[in-house]
């Protein structure tokens, strides 16, 4: 099982495939892990193995991965493991993909390090909608609540923090809509269209980023051999020129 250390953390990643690399940050909210792909409506592990060399990971705190967690935590924190990760790897580019909360993570990448990231699918991103704040919140919640019981001085006013920080703002909670509206980075965006991926978060990334294409319907049985050929082709289309 490779797992990569750094201070306090450690993070369980696992390979698939060789070639390019795709660093994949999986659906599941605060529980992001590799095993929710088995149940999202196509596997990237399996079904870009065959061109890339996939790499998926779980999140710190999900999984097979742990760290401390304190009230200064946030999307930054999940950013600095994802860009350790790629340096322990030696990994200086790569495409990234995230599902769900995987979306802001590709987003949060991508302005932390754009030079690394040289395109990003993102699916089923979350987003702020008039109806779901209370709904991140119940979810980050149950989440911490199940840590603390093994962390007896993990406080509610830390996790309180935390839990602001990284579903308190607007938006997809981790870039600004200045950011987006100034990203240069190719995205195919896989619509989202339920409460926790609103479809009006993936057409507002779509309409402020200048190098995004939107995909509403990708996920049905029909049409999901469509939308896998056409996630290879985007990304094999923006490798670097060698």
């Amino acid at each position: 099982m490779p797992t990569f250390k750094r201070a306090d953390v450690s993070i369980y990643y696992e390979e698939y495939g060789t070639g390019y690399p795709i660093l994949l940050f999986a659906p599941g909210g605060m529980r992001s892990s590799i095993e929710f792909w088995a149940n999202s409506p196509f596997d990237p592990t399996k079904e870009l193995a065959a061109d890339f060399r996939v790499i998926a990971m779980d999140q710190r705190n999900a999984g097979k991965s742990s760290g401390p967690i304190t009230a200064d935590d946030g999307w930054h924190t999940y950013t600095g493991d994802h860009i350790a990760l790629l340096d322990h790897l030696g990994i200086k580019n790569c495409h990234v993909m995230g599902g769900c909360i995987g979306g802001s993570y590709s987003l949060g990448m991508i302005e932390a390090a754009p030079q690394r990231v040289s395109a990003a699918i993102l699916q089923n991103p979350i987003g702020l909608s008039p109806r779901n704040r209370e709904m991140f919140f119940a979810m980050f919640d149950g989440w911490a609540q199940a840590l603390k019981a093994d962390r007896p001085k993990l406080t509610d006013a830390a996790l309180r923090q935390f839990r602001d920080r990284m579903y308190g703002t607007d938006f997809v909670f981790n870039v600004s809509r200045e950011f987006v509206r100034s990203c240069k980075t190719p995205m195919l965006i896989l619509s989202g269209n339920d409460d926790y991926h609103p479809k009006e978060t993936s057409k507002e990334i779509a309409a402020l980023a200048p190098n995004a294409e939107l995909v509403e319907n990708w996920k049905t049985p029909d049409v999901i051999g469509a939308t896998v050929k056409r996630v290879r082709e985007f990304l094999i289309s923006h490798m670097p020129k060698s």
